[in-house]
């Protein structure tokens, strides 16, 4: 492609960068990068640049990053099928998500095994720009605790098993980037190891752990929390559990669910205060309902019924979310009180920095892929671009 083809110049905005945050301000893109970042009165050469205006009161932030995501608009993960990611990576623009992990479920070995070779294969081959990247794949299972299971169907969940998990990410091409596991169950520890030394990520999830194997896994190499609170052994005051190690080990990224119904808005705030905006990473955990009407859906060949926001099995269990990653946005800042900058830190700095991709994304920056979201005066997804391509934009209000 000729650079002057993709030549974009949005201007006159409030912008978060690395480190400070400019009144008015433009940012220079060319083909998928970010080739200039500063304050609109130093912009020189518009020539050639197509020009995004926007009301002086929007925001641009960096693209936000779900670690954490199954399904939307009617797909998910586990469909194992090139048109699920499509519409998986088409879909989630609109709530301000530029990348994601395609996570898996506990299922049968061969349904897993299938899951993980289609977005591997799909990762290798996918559109340039345009469209949600998928970054790599989260295993959540089958390699947790039964008594932890939540939605993930019990009947298949084994105890950690090296082979199989070295067998599936050569299958996948090495894209597992996350793999959510119980330490305390055999091999366990083994796992935890061996992800570290590959430089994945081994967390700490559908666990019954207590806090002192918590800290054996911290020292193994353990440094994530799969969806803090939920499906594992809770803060009692006389056994810390998962959430009390959570909290007192500076080495474990939390992840959570800012949905109001996962986790109570006052427990977002204590999580908040103890591990502050460095120490969190905003998930949705949605499933293929996102974005759909009330009713019942597939999760992992257990039937689920959406009604009112809430997604849950027949006995009641939450089964995942149908939250939208700028939702949570909106909802942390709510709950705790932050600052927009902190919570861009727990939706875009901290995933990139967890996935070490931050040379790349997490922040608005001269040389990054420009992967930008516009917020409107209500902190609305008003635009969002992925890769230096506009992926979603809705009709701006009228006056």
């Amino acid at each position: 492609m000729n650079p002057i083809d993709n030549l974009i110049l949005i201007k006159d905005i409030k912008i978060y960068t690395e480190d400070r945050i400019i009144e008015k301000g433009y940012i220079k893109i060319e083909n998928n990068h970010i080739i200039e970042v500063g304050r609109l009165e130093d912009l020189s050469n518009e020539g050639n640049f197509e020009i995004i205006e926007v009301p002086s009161n929007y925001i641009a932030v960096p693209g936000f990053i779900d670690v954490h995501i199954h399904g939307v608009n009617g797909a998910d993960t586990m469909d194992a099928t090139k048109e699920a990611l499509d519409n998986m990576a088409s879909s989630l623009p609109g709530e301000g998500t530029t990348s994601f992990l395609a996570t898996t479920m506990t299922h049968e070995p061969e349904q897993i095994e299938k899951a993980v070779i289609n977005a591997g294969d799909y990762i290798s081959n996918q559109p340039d720009k345009g469209q949600a990247e998928i970054l790599g794949i989260h295993l959540e299972g089958p390699f947790v605790n039964a008594s932890r299971a939540g939605a993930q169907p019990a009947q298949y969940i084994i105890d950690p098993n090296l082979s199989l998990l070295k067998e599936w990410q050569e299958r996948s091409n090495g894209m597992i980037k996350l793999v959510t596991l119980a330490p305390e169950r055999p091999g366990g520890l083994e796992m935890v190891r061996y992800l570290r030394e590959n430089g994945i990520i081994a967390s700490i999830g559908h666990s019954d752990a207590t806090f002192e194997e918590v800290g054996e896994a911290v020292k193994a190499g353990a440094n994530h929390v799969t969806h803090l609170f939920n499906q594992m052994r809770g803060l009692h005051h006389r056994e810390p559990g998962i959430v009390g190690a959570a909290f007192l080990h500076d080495e474990l990224k939390a992840e959570m669910i800012v949905d109001g119904v996962h986790v109570h808005p006052e427990m977002v705030k204590l999580a908040f205060k103890q591990k502050q905006s460095e120490g969190i990473i905003l998930i949705t955990d949605s499933m293929r309902a996102k974005c759909l009407k009330n009713g019942h859906y597939d999760l992992g060949g257990q039937e689920v019924t959406v009604k009112d926001g809430k997604a849950t099995l027949a006995d009641g269990t939450l089964a995942g979310s149908i939250l939208k990653l700028g939702h949570a946005v909106k909802n942390v800042l709510s709950f705790t009180g932050c600052t927009l900058e902190e919570a861009v830190q727990m939706v875009s700095v901290n995933p990139a920095k967890q996935l070490n991709i931050y040379d790349k994304k997490g922040s608005i920056a001269a040389g990054k892929d420009a992967d930008i979201v516009i917020l409107d005066h209500n902190m609305e997804i008003f635009m969002t671009l992925c890769r230096g391509a506009v992926a979603f934009k809705k009709e701006a209000e009228k006056e």
